[in-house]
């Protein structure tokens, strides 16, 4: 599954991801992971790891960002998600995108 985008930026993506060691996981959901997204809708994702802080994640949306896809990205740590619907809704739709 590819989620509407090309090989290409999916190994972008990934490669920003095996810099830290810290990111065990990267969830991807939302429309991308139900299959019902627009051509230039958002990425959500979340991310799985013991030692994730908000300055890692941070450092990574900045690297994401700079990849100039035409995209933005809806970027969270799973451990810190306080809203019970949005947790069930990753539970529930939430893909592997990166381990």
């Amino acid at each position: 599954m590819t989620y509407g985008l090309t090989v290409d930026e999916i190994n972008k993506i990934k490669k920003v991801f095996k810099k830290y060691k810290e990111v065990d996981k990267v969830i991807i959901y939302g429309s991308r992971a139900k299959g019902n997204f627009k051509p230039f809708s958002d990425i959500d994702i979340t991310f799985i790891g013991e030692n994730l802080n908000l300055k890692t994640i941070n450092e990574i949306a900045v690297i994401l960002d700079d990849l100039m896809l035409p995209y933005t990205f809806d970027i969270s740590i799973f451990s810190q998600i306080s809203n019970p619907d949005l947790i069930e809704h990753i539970n529930r739709v939430g893909i592997i995108f990166y381990e």
